[in-house]
């Protein structure tokens, strides 16, 4: 078993690699009255395209398989349904799938172990048949629609695909209505068996645990096969944005904007980079920021703006996202005030301020066991620590982060994706 400790923050994971692939970590919380697990599989809405290696076959799945694949988990051969299971035990449980990794959940106070029951049970055991496929599609539909009339989805998904020629995050996690009527038993089976094998699963438990009992409470209750997973196939995307504007209209009162910027990783440095770039969108934009006080004094912008660096191990981009009744004129000031500190650098005293005040909100995440359960689950599909986070704050200096800034923040790599009433 591994340790990994930070003393700076009092922070702890045990790390368990078993023989047949499995990672298990375990967050002790002596404290917690809570506990969580979460069980995270390496398969995600862009994993559509891929190799079964002892076959030597190419799949190129419909959209939408992976999070078709986990809505239908939760239904059992005896006709129930595992979430119904999981509420009956007091036991508050979800799903979800994003681009690169599928979650399954649970928190609780009690019957922790009965709730672990259920989930590697369903997890382990999947129950396909071309009736509840048939069903579940006019399921997703519904949910498909109900997203399409959203304005803030489609301010998000117009933005990935302006960024973004080819990678599939252009494309709705859930797929289309006529991505997911191409969906079968036989296409979620080919799927679950060549993706949800051990080496693509990690399981995490945080809360008032022994990590070597909860470990082997785990172990006893794992009954899935060593396989080799599919390989995935790369998309080969182009550094340059898509298209520099998409505009839709949509029946709303308030027009809503998302400017991005297409961002390449440094993949040696990429939690310093990250840890920049939330510095830089808080000292640009954040709710205590010049320019956010005289957007809003203004009338130009309502609400505070929400800023956001998303990245995974084929994707990167930076969202600035807001609603106004001016949004030329909150592009303007947003690219001024770019420009600014670009040219005149930032003040010493307003970035060791932001830097502490993100670093806190780090550490505070640390204090709920779902947040840094799921924390440690997105980053170990990103392949990296959360507790290197800390190390990597100590060495974020001003003349680093404006580096970032000139490199990262340019007009060229820059969309704008906007929403306006009909």
């Amino acid at each position: 078993m591994q340790i990994i400790e930070n003393d700076l923050i009092k922070e702890k994971v045990y790390i368990e690699k078993l023989e047949s692939g499995i990672t298990l970590m375990c967050i002790p919380k002596e404290k917690a009255i809570k506990k969580y697990a979460i069980c995270g599989i390496g398969f995600g809405s862009n994993d559509n395209h891929f190799i079964i290696k002892n076959e030597n076959r190419e799949v190129k799945n419909p959209d939408g398989v992976a999070h078709f694949l986990e809505h239908k988990l939760f239904e059992q051969e005896n006709g129930k349904n595992s979430l119904d299971v999981l509420f009956s035990l007091g036991v508050d449980a979800n799903a979800y799938t994003t681009n690169d990794h599928t979650a399954y959940l649970f928190e609780c106070t009690d019957n922790f172990y009965k709730g672990l029951d259920e989930l590697l049970n369903y997890v382990q055991n999947p129950y396909f048949t071309d009736e509840n496929v048939e069903k579940e599609k006019g399921i997703i539909s519904q949910e498909i629609n109900m997203y399409d009339d959203e304005p803030e989805w489609k301010v998000y998904i117009n933005a990935m695909k302006a960024l973004y020629k080819n990678n599939p995050i252009r494309i709705d996690v859930a797929g289309s209505v006529e991505s997911i009527n191409k969906i079968t038993k036989e296409t979620l089976y080919d799927t679950y068996n060549n993706f949800y094998v051990p080496s693509n699963i990690v399981i995490v438990v945080c809360g008032n645990f022994k990590p070597e009992e909860v470990f082997q409470e785990i172990k006893n209750r794992l009954t899935i096969k060593s396989k080799i997973p599919a390989k995935k196939i790369e998309v080969q995307e182009p550094s340059q944005i898509n298209q520099k504007e998409i505009h839709e209209k949509m029946d709303i009162s308030i027009p809503s904007f998302i400017f991005a910027f297409k961002v390449n990783p440094k993949e040696k440095e990429k939690l310093k980079q990250a840890i920049a770039i939330e510095i830089l969108l808080e000292i640009i934009i954040g709710a205590s920021s010049e320019l956010y006080e005289e957007l809003y004094k203004n009338g130009e912008i309502f609400e505070e703006a929400v800023e956001t660096f998303e990245w995974s191990k084929d994707y990167a981009h930076i969202l600035i996202e807001g609603k106004s009744n001016n949004i030329d004129e909150v592009e303007r000031k947003l690219l001024k005030r770019i420009n600014e500190l670009k040219e005149n650098g930032i003040d010493e005293k307003e970035f060791e301020r932001t830097k502490r005040k993100i670093y806190g909100n780090y550490v505070r995440e640390f204090n709920e066991v779902s947040q840094v359960s799921q924390l440690f689950i997105l980053n170990y599909f990103r392949q990296i620590n959360p507790l290197e986070y800390v190390e990597n704050y100590k060495i974020v200096s001003k003349e680093y982060t404006e580096s970032i800034l000139k490199e990262l923040f340019k007009e060229e790599n820059m969309i704008k994706s906007t929403i306006s009433p009909c």
